[in-house]
């Protein structure tokens, strides 16, 4: 009988696979030797693994330009990074060796590309196109960059009363895109999205306001799913009102040209995961191309917002266990050397399943544990993984070396969300951060970005 945990991931999952492996019974994740990292660094630790975020960059636009020929498609595409997934800099600044293009949230992303533009990263050229609801900061950066020649900014108007703050301020010509307030899934807890503007609304506002306006230039139609691209009804149908809505306005102007369908293109938070992307892309495209030939309307150029997709498979957080406590005859806690809560907030916030496994010991018998983060709060475990409904690890407490796991593809939105360098629950410090790139000779390099947050930080920001 195959007791051990390698036996167990392997009979469990076609393993290895894409960006893991294991040799001499350690994990390897996108070629690189984990333990070599704990080593060198120790736990707990956040590592980026650069080379990923360019992968998956042309990954898409290899996926989509295949689906455009194949369905002899008129429009361009373009992939944008939609910036509030990670603000790093040494995310945005990889992306952009990609030839990408930007999508913002913030009045303060505003301030980044002009760091970006001065640093010759960003050009004029490049689209920006600017969603969310927009506070006064927000309107005003987009005004700068519009007046100094910024000339494919598109401030995505996400209700009508947004564009007084452009026509009072921007005495020229400029490019506006709409977004339509879509129908959330059934099964969630409004019926329409808050953000947005109302179908009903969109043919009178842009006859009233837009159609004629001598400033304004309509080119871009947006709207997004919040559950994100999936092969199922709900996306179909909402898609299919998007291209309807396209194409009655494209009736009216003309130079409307460009279709954004927003991204949520999703990530391997599993090693079980099955998405095709291949298929998803030609469906979407053929849909459009369809519906676009019935209304005898010129296909749009395709606008995509990928941020997960894009920064979400190259990051990993890694911990040590650094206690075994049985509780009760059933319930085996391995405490980790973090929390969960401050470092992957996701676990806590929405129960966010992300690919878990351990970094040594894969030769030992394995067992059913839960896994306990530092805090005092009651809600700070991870107990089970979406495709076993359990947590099992190594039996590791008989050996002189310390058990490692690591939890990976968690690159997007956990260092915002858990208050990167802020104040964490019961003041657990920030992890080390470290990023791993490639050399010209394919030799992997490393680099500490952050040092683990110290208490002299936290006291200075809480007042001492």
């Amino acid at each position: 009988m195959k007791n051990r945990y390698i036996d167990l991931i392997k009979q469990t999952f076609d393993f290895p696979q894409e960006g893991f492996d294991v040799i001499d019974d350690c994990l390897h994740f996108n070629g690189i030797p984990v333990m070599d990292i704990i080593e060198q660094y120790g736990t707990p630790l956040k590592i980026s693994y650069l080379p990923k975020i360019g992968a998956q960059i042309n990954k898409a636009k290899r996926i989509f330009n295949v689906a455009m020929a194949r369905n002899d498609y008129k429009g361009s595409y373009t992939y944008c990074y939609c910036t509030k997934s990670s603000h790093f800099s040494f995310v945005m600044e990889e992306a952009l060796k990609n030839q990408i293009h930007l999508e913002t949230s913030s009045g303060f992303d505003i301030q980044i590309i002009r760091n970006l533009h001065e640093q010759g990263l960003v050009n004029k050229e490049m689209f920006i196109l600017c969603n969310g609801f927009k506070r006064d900061n927000y309107i005003q950066g987009i005004n700068d960059l519009i007046k100094d020649d910024f000339v494919n900014v598109i401030p995505i108007l996400d209700n009508m009363a947004e564009l007084d703050g452009y026509e009072k301020n921007i005495k020229k010509k400029f490019k506006i895109g709409l977004r339509i307030a879509a129908d959330e899934e059934p099964n969630f807890e409004f019926y329409t999205s808050r953000l947005g503007i109302r179908y009903k609304d969109i043919i009178p506002f842009v006859k009233d306001r837009i159609k004629n306006n001598q400033y304004t230039e309509l080119k871009m139609l947006h709207f997004f799913i919040n559950t994100g691209i999936k092969d199922n009804a709900y996306y179909w149908s909402e898609l299919s009102k998007g291209i309807d809505m396209y194409c009655e306005l494209k009736q009216i102007c003309p130079e409307l040209d460009s279709l954004d369908i927003g991204g949520g293109w999703p990530i391997r938070t599993s090693l079980s995961f099955d998405y095709d992307y291949d298929y998803m892309a030609n469906e979407i495209i053929k849909q459009i191309k369809s519906t676009c030939e019935k209304n005898n309307v010129a296909e749009p150029n395709i606008f995509t917002e990928f941020g997960s997709f894009t920064v979400g498979e190259s990051g990993a957080v890694l911990f040590k266990t650094i206690n075994q406590k049985t509780q009760n005859d059933k319930e085996t806690w391995n405490m980790i050397d973090s929390s969960f809560i401050t470092t992957l907030p996701d676990t806590w916030g929405i129960n966010q399943k992300f690919i878990l496994l351990a970094v040594n010991h894969w030769d030992k018998d394995y067992q059913r544990v839960n896994l306990g983060g530092l805090t005092c709060d009651s809600e700070d475990f991870y107990s089970f993984e979406s495709q076993t409904n359990r947590v099992f690890m190594p039996r590791a407490g008989d050996s002189e070396e310390p058990l490692y796991l690591g939890f990976f593809h968690t690159g997007a939105y956990q260092e915002a969300l858990g208050g990167y360098g802020g104040i964490q629950h019961c003041l657990i410090p920030a992890p080390k951060h470290v990023l791993i790139d490639r050399d010209a000779n394919g030799e992997y390099t490393t680099r500490l970005f952050a040092k683990e947050q110290s208490a002299k930080s936290m006291l200075k920001i809480l007042g001492y």
